[in-house]
């Protein structure tokens, strides 16, 4: 009986670990984050700079809130993702049909006269967008969403609003959750002290834009109290979520919330992708990418 009660003890022990190493966020979909160059943020993918990233596509598979994708032609991604010894680099060619605000006017919601307010009342989202959501400390309850700190959060790049350059100039805003004044306060200061930065340029001849952004690791990748990632720690889970936001003419987006016609998401469930359990897993790999 002591034989078989210490084997029972010891499988559900294991079971515990497995199921702790396990924990990235549960949706079945993850990125690799090599060590590579450092790149030059301007909104251009130069001869060479993501050679050594890793590369990754979409959105036809991604998760759809609003109307779905079905033509690359209308909304498409390639995207990259790498580091060095102190950011994390991620890199969206993003191709878009219609271009919100620039191929089209600055359309606003009648529900929603504010949307474009650069405060907690604005939507900094509403546009042609990226969001970028990272869960570094790797934890979750039932009903988490992110914390706006450097455990996780949830940051936007707008192709023609930001906080550094206003509205008609694209770049980073502050994310979710807007409703908690600490995770404003953060987002803020990190775009103010450049802890995130990132680019937002049409492609030549339009029909798309390219967005390069880095986050540094300290302050914004916290993976235990006042423990910032660094490549020594070796192979390393996060959880990851990464959207792509699409407005197109009003009419588009007939029935959907605020007239957005597309918002693709990596991982989740169309009304659950925020919640950090249902996120995808980043690797933050320290040595370079395998050639």
């Amino acid at each position: 009986m002591r034989s078989s009660a210490w084997t029972i003890l010891l499988v559900s022990v294991l079971a515990i670990l497995v199921s702790a190493c396990a924990l990235a966020g549960e949706w079945p979909r993850e990125l690799k984050a090599y060590a590579g160059t450092t790149p030059v943020l301007d909104g251009k993918l130069s001869a060479g700079e993501w050679d050594d990233a890793t590369s990754f596509s979409g959105v036809l598979d991604w998760t759809h809130t609003f109307s779905p994708t079905t033509d690359p032609q209308d909304l498409a991604l390639k995207g990259y993702v790498k580091h060095d010894d102190e950011k994390l680099y991620f890199a969206f060619d993003v191709t878009d049909d219609v271009l919100y605000a620039i191929d089209i006017p600055r359309w606003v919601p009648e529900k929603f006269p504010h949307c474009h307010e650069l405060s907690r009342k604005g939507f900094p989202w509403f546009g042609d967008e990226m969001e970028l959501l990272i869960n570094a400390d790797n934890q979750w309850g039932e009903k988490d969403y992110a914390a706006g700190d450097g455990r996780s959060w949830q940051m936007v790049c707008n192709l023609t609003k930001s906080r550094l350059g206003g509205i008609g100039k694209g770049g980073l805003l502050e994310g979710e959750p807007r409703s908690k004044q600490a995770a404003w306060d953060t987002y803020n200061k990190w775009i103010l002290e450049g802890a995130q930065e990132a680019a937002a340029r049409v492609k030549p001849g339009g029909k798309g834009y390219i967005i390069e952004w880095a986050v540094k690791f300290n302050p914004c990748l916290e993976v235990a109290p006042g423990k910032f990632y660094d490549p020594k720690m070796g192979p390393t889970k996060m959880g990851l979520n990464i959207a792509l936001g699409d407005l197109d003419e009003k009419e588009k987006g007939e029935g959907n919330f605020a007239n957005f016609h597309h918002e693709d998401w990596f991982a989740g469930g169309p009304q659950t992708r925020t919640l950090k359990k249902e996120w995808g897993t980043l690797w933050m790999m320290p040595g370079e990418k395998p050639k």
